[in-house]
């Protein structure tokens, strides 16, 4: 946890926000205060090398983004101002994407348990880890920071399908008690918003936010043979595991949004229907 202290972060306002994330653990999904958890971003606070380490990794990784990100990922890029010059200001970003969308970004100081994060996405809201990683960790670091979260995740937020898709998932994970569901769930969203494939211009491109900030899995994905690109069915996308500790050997191309939007409706309404308990049945 130490890594959470980090100089942007007000250690009382951690501290709390904290705190009220193991309280909402215990919560019925529409009890969580979702405003409890937050933290201010205290934007002034960066030093100049946070604002380096944003710089750096911006600029190498749009190197390969510009031809090989997600057209509709690039868009929302621009349309929320994304910028190499410095650490992006989430009141900044959130008066551009909230007026698209109605979608915002709150800082959080760490890790959320899951309802409390499905509390966030359920109302459009995305919890944004605040802290930049170290200089010397730039190419990996195991927990998230703003680059993965703002610079991977929040462009495709501007996006009415995506954000559609993503406020469903966040109802229906919410919803549901069934450890089969929210097992299925956690691979969907592992598969999809995490390391996710989408076919645009006759070729295979990334909008995974594990793919867009990380130089090593963007490339992986697309470039090594041991890469099993299979075309994107929910069913098996939810019937397969994954690991988190090495690039991943199988990863899922969708068509469009849409596709990824219809399908998680169909699901959503499925377990928003079944009563309290039901058996997921796969």
């Amino acid at each position: 946890m130490a890594s959470i202290w980090h100089h942007v972060i007000d250690s009382d306002e951690a501290k709390r926000a904290l705190e009220a994330g193991e309280a909402a653990a215990n919560l019925p999904g529409d009890r969580i205060d979702v405003d409890s958890l937050t933290i201010q971003q205290h934007w002034d606070r960066y030093s100049e090398e946070d604002h380096e380490v944003w710089r750096i990794l911006f600029e190498k990784r749009m190197k390969q983004l510009e031809s090989d990100a997600s057209n509709v990922f690039l868009d929302g890029m621009r349309a929320i101002n994304l910028k190499p010059e410095s650490v992006p200001d989430l009141a900044d970003v959130n008066s551009r994407l909230a007026p698209l969308t109605g979608w915002s970004s709150h800082g959080v100081p760490g890790y959320l348990p899951p309802k409390a994060f499905f509390a966030f996405l359920a109302q459009r809201k995305f919890p944004t880890t605040i802290s930049v990683r170290p200089r010397e960790s730039m190419d990996y670091l195991p927990e998230p920071d703003i680059i993965h979260d703002v610079f991977g995740h929040v462009p495709l937020h501007a996006d009415p399908v995506f954000a559609d898709f993503l406020q469903t998932y966040g109802q229906a994970a919410l919803h549901t008690n069934d450890e089969t569901h929210t097992e299925r769930l956690a691979r969907l969203f592992w598969f999809t918003v995490e390391f996710g494939l989408i076919r645009e211009d006759g070729r295979v491109k990334l909008y995974g936010s594990g793919l867009i900030s990380s130089e090593g899995e963007g490339h992986h994905a697309l470039e090594s043979d041991e890469v099993e690109r299979r075309p994107f069915e929910l069913q098996r996308v939810c019937d397969t595991g994954f690991e988190i500790d090495h690039y991943q050997p199988i990863l899922y191309v969708l068509e469009s949004f849409e596709q990824l939007r219809d399908a998680m409706n169909s699901y959503a309404e499925r377990i928003l229907n079944e009563p309290a308990g039901a058996p997921a049945n796969g």
